[in-house]
Parts: C-alpha cells; sequence; structure tokens
C-alpha cells in the first residue's frame, strides 16, 4: 500500500506552554476518526495512518503531551511534567476535536492509547461513532502492577534483574518505578541516557511473541527513549491519575456504542484479561482474539484494517 500522507497538520495550543502537534490524513469529507497512540510517549506513527482505506476516512492522528513534535519535549533537560496528566490528555483529544469541527469520530487506541480512550470516550460517549481498541488496558493499578512492579517478571527474570540492577532504590524510592524516574532527572547527563537505556531495554523484551531479544529499533534515538521513559514512569508512579477500576465501572456510558476490542493470546504487556473484563461490562464490544499474537504484530495489524474497513461500511 502506497504511503498515505498528511493533507494538513498543525500546532494546537492547549494551554501551560503546550502545544499539541496534529495531523489529518484520506479524505477531507470522508468519515471521521482519532488516533490515540501507545506510551505514553510513543507518538503517532505512519502505521497508523495505513490502518485506513484514505478514500474512506478522514483520520486525525496527534502526538500527546510532551512527545513526538509536540512541545515541550519531554527529553529536554529541564522538562516539567506538572501538566501532562490523564484528564489533561482528555481535555486536549477535546480541544482538537473541536478546533476541527468534527461533531462525532470513530476512536482507535492501543495499549496505553486504549486506556486514554476510554476516559475521553466515557466522558464525551456523545461524539462517538465506534471504537476500535487492542492490546486492551484499562488503566486499573493491577495492570500497572503487572507490568511495571514486578508481576510479568515472572516470564522475563533476567531482563527485570537487569534493570533492578540498573536503578537501585534510594531513601524515598517506593519501586522501581520510582528509581528510574528518579535517574531520568539526573543533572549527568550519561546518568540520564543509561537509565533510559535501561528502561527501553525492559520495555522492549515484551511486546512481540516470540519475544525478541535487544533495544526495539524505536528506542534508538535517545531523545524518544529519554521522553518515552520519562512519560512512561511519570504515569505509572500515579496510576495515570484514576480511581481504580472507574474506567470499568464507567463502561456503562458506551453501552450505545459498538466497538471492536482485539487482543492477542499472549500479549504480556495487555494480558487478554484486560480485554475480557471490558467485554464483560461494555457487551456491545465484539472482542476478538488473535492466537498466535502478543501486543503486537502482523496479525493485530490484519485484525485492525479488518474492523476499521467494517465500519467504514457501516
Amino acid at each position: 500500500m502506497p504511503a498515505i500522507e498528511p493533507y494538513e497538520h498543525g500546532m494546537l495550543a492547549v494551554g501551560g506552554g503546550h502545544r499539541v502537534y496534529w495531523e489529518s490524513c484520506g479524505h477531507p469529507r470522508g468519515k471521521p476518526a482519532v488516533v490515540v497512540h501507545g506510551g505514553p510517549g510513543s507518538g503517532c506513527t505512519p502505521w497508523q495512518r495505513g490502518l485506513f482505506d484514505p478514500a474512506a476516512w478522514r483520520v486525525v492522528l496527534f502526538d500527546q503531551r510532551g512527545c513526538g513534535r509536540s512541545t515541550p519535549h519531554a527529553s529536554a533537560p529541564g522538562a516539567d511534567l506538572s501538566c501532562n496528566t490523564t484528564w489533561k490528555l482528555v481535555e486536549d483529544m477535546e480541544a482538537l476535536r473541536r478546533h476541527l469541527g468534527i461533531d462525532r469520530w470513530m476512536v482507535l487506541g492501543g495499549s496505553w492509547g486504549s486506556t486514554l480512550a476510554l476516559a475521553w470516550a466515557e466522558r464525551f460517549p456523545e461524539r462517538v461513532t465506534e471504537m476500535v481498541l487492542f492490546g486492551v488496558t484499562t488503566g486499573r493499578r493491577a495492570e500497572f502492577d503487572w507490568l511495571f512492579r514486578g508481576g510479568v517478571a515472572a516470564f522475563f527474570p533476567e531482563q527485570w534483574e537487569r534493570l533492578r540492577r540498573a536503578a537501585p532504590l534510594a531513601a524515598g524510592d517506593r519501586g522501581v518505578v520510582d528509581a528510574c524516574h528518579r535517574l531520568l532527572f539526573d543533572p549527568d547527563p550519561e546518568v540520564r541516557r543509561r537509565i533510559a537505556f535501561e528502561w527501553c531495554l525492559w520495555e522492549s523484551a515484551t511486546p512481540e511473541w516470540p519475544p525478541k531479544a535487544g533495544l526495539a529499533p524505536r528506542f534508538e534515538d535517545p531523545d524518544f527513549a529519554l521522553a518515552f521513559a520519562r512519560l512512561v514512569t511519570h504515569y505509572v508512579r500515579h496510576d495515570a491519575w484514576l480511581d481504580d477500576g472507574c474506567l470499568l465501572s464507567g463502561a456503562g456510558a458506551l453501552a450505545g456504542i459498538p466497538g471492536v476490542l482485539i487482543n492477542g493470546r499472549y500479549d504480556f504487556q495487555a494480558p487478554i484479561a484486560n480485554a475480557w473484563e471490558l467485554n464483560k461490562a461494555w457487551p456491545r464490544a465484539e472482542l476478538v482474539i488473535v492466537d498466535d499474537a502478543g501486543h503486537a504484530g502482523e496479525g493485530i495489524s490484519r485484525e485492525l484494517r479488518r474492523a476499521v474497513d467494517r465500519l467504514a461500511r457501516g
């Protein structure tokens, strides 16, 4: 498929000195959709554009605060993350929808993006036509504990032990996440670079099935790696500013919205039980299990394209 390039893009001032990068691609009069990227801190990518038929969709992508082309960037030496929270990102999404003059849109989100998509959609259900979520997360404490406080380490003990050794606890640290976050803001740039590498090496261990060794290519850019690690640890330390289980208990707001939940059977980052529990709370959503997939991969992409194509015709 040929590359799908944006036909418009811009920077939206959202307060507190933050400016959010956005782009639109596809057909200007197509069915509106918004893509909510993962991370937090991953940024939007050309791969996400390629999930959509450009003749059918008007696709909006944006870089969440602090990452991608949004400013200020979380890799900056004096980065202040105090205005970077889940509910600020929800406000940013709504400001972007209004800025672009879109009444309702389909929402596609993956991994952390599914949590943010749920938070926005449950606050503004009247603005949602459909939802497609993959690598499903719902922002519960148990999900953060699983991935970042030692749960999944039962399957990756050597990688987890390496991260623990790289980030010894100091006074006030409640665990590895706190220790890494502290070091990511160390005055010494080499300390920051080293711990960002170690954090991203851990993040590289768990997405694919079968797992691959080494650093994922996207983390080879040191600024990307530092911003990503800072943002993820910032959100995890605060449990994403979500009351535990609130997005599952609030899923009744989605009762009238069609949805598709896509999850790999071997997803270590977002175990399939997350999607299962969400589906029980939101029975109108269809649960699609990709038996040979982890958190990412061609099987997930195939099912995403299938779901998006079906909704384009709906």
